[in-house]
């Protein structure tokens, strides 16, 4: 039954569930009918902290109590230069100035406008099954699924698709998808968008909505390659992957590659609303100043909750446990698979997984997925699917859980492949 006046709520949200949450803790949710929800969708992986963690709560609180708004193009506030100073000890050296929004669709439209000034090209390229956001601009970059562009066109021009290195899903080696892949590239810059007139590419370093998908070793390297031949700019979009969800603060640093744009929003703030990009200092200054902004850019109460999200992360060791609890779960996820021949494929890294559910002859299996899913909500686990057809249940825990945490999942994700595989 639906909540009390959620029926005047706009249908255009689509949804999960129809639980009230009553409140949270780590990874709990509690809903009003007292049912206990072990959750592994994190807000779709925006509570990397666990709910409602007490130093982010205190941090949130007590600059409620000093300033909630004070705008920045008026005034600075403490938190906004307090969330600077910890973000530069983990985001990579070379990326030293920022700009903060509110969402990750506002970061990557401000990415592209500042590709656009820093380089005066038009042009930018994305990748196959990218999910970047549901803005007229970043619904054109946007390539996961049709739902985010359906009557919405004509959407903005100058974007253009290279495919991306889905080794599962064309069936070849890593090594053959690499190649393939970046030849692709380089043909996509010979017959569609001249380098000349190419201001960036844009890339998830994990592609998140389209299916959590790893790229294979070697393809980020030869993005970077391609886009030093050419003076484009590499923009990678940490939206999802960022924050220790991978098990390294941020996805792209399993290649080492310096991408010249990060955009960065979900970990940021364990569930305010923030987002930022970061990039070279030369970039920034060619951002013709009055050209971008915002109200609500660097809210004081986000910036705190921010600011304490990176410390408690730091302290408390959540990257580290995110890459010790993330290669427990995908050995036992592995395991199950061998179990289970609907599970196709179990891939990821840290605390971002899939499980892409195939039928016998390798099509995606939407219908065993929505299953098992459906299974394990009446079994208290929340987890989300994704993937163009639906068809991948992925794991985004909060990066606080323990093992406990993970054989509890587990078994409640078993019970449910034994209930629909006996259906």
């Amino acid at each position: 039954m639906l909540p009390e006046y959620a029926q005047y709520l706009s249908p255009v949200w689509s949804r999960y569930t129809d639980l009230l949450v009553d409140h949270a803790e780590g990874p709990y949710l509690y809903t009003d009918d007292n049912r206990r929800i072990l959750d592994f969708s994190t807000g779709i992986g925006v509570t990397n902290t666990g709910h409602c963690h007490p130093a982010v709560v205190q941090a949130a609180q007590a600059q409620l109590g000093r300033l909630m708004h004070g705008q920045i193009n008026i005034v600075y506030h403490q938190p906004v230069l307090d969330l600077v100073k910890e973000l530069l000890t983990v985001v990579p050296a070379h990326l030293n100035r920022f700009f903060f929004s509110n969402s990750g669709a506002e970061a990557v439209e401000a990415s592209i406008k500042l590709a656009r000034h820093a380089t005066q090209r038009p042009n930018i390229i994305v990748f196959q099954g990218s999910f970047h956001g549901r803005t007229i601009g970043t619904m054109s970059l946007t390539t996961s699924n049709t739902i985010y562009r359906v009557g919405y066109q004509p959407l903005m021009s100058g974007v253009f698709v290279a495919p991306y290195p889905y080794a599962y899903r064309y069936g070849w080696s890593d090594e053959e998808t690499v190649r393939f892949c970046l030849r692709e590239l380089r043909l996509l810059l010979k017959t569609q968008t001249a380098p000349q007139e190419t201001a960036a590419i844009l890339i998830e370093p994990l592609l998140g909505e389209g299916g959590y998908v790893v790229p294979p070793l070697g393809f980020l390297k030869g993005l970077e390659q391609i886009c030093h031949e050419h003076g484009i700019l590499l923009i990678a979009d940490e939206v999802q992957s960022g924050f220790g969800r991978t098990g390294k603060w941020f996805g792209h640093q399993y290649e080492e590659i310096e991408p010249d744009i990060m955009v960065m929003a979900k970990g940021l703030a364990s569930g305010l609303p923030l987002s930022a990009i970061a990039a070279r200092s030369e970039l920034m200054e060619k951002w013709i100043t009055g050209s971008h902004g915002g109200t609500y850019s660097a809210n004081a109460v986000s910036c705190a909750a921010a600011a304490a999200t990176v410390r408690v992360m730091r302290e408390e060791n959540l990257i580290e446990n995110s890459r010790q609890m993330g290669e427990i779960l995908m050995r036992h996820l592995k395991a199950v698979k061998d179990d289970f021949p609907c599970i196709g494929d179990v891939r990821g890294r840290g605390l971002m997984i899939a499980t892409e559910f195939t039928t016998p002859d390798g099509e995606p299996d939407t219908h065993m997925a929505k299953t098992v899913w459906k299974l394990c909500l009446d079994n208290n686990l929340l987890l989300l699917t994704c993937g163009p057809y639906g068809n991948v249940i992925r794991w985004i825990p909060p990066l606080v859980i323990n093992e406990k945490h993970i054989t509890e999942a587990l078994q409640k994700f078993q019970a449910a492949l034994d209930r629909a595989a006996a259906s």
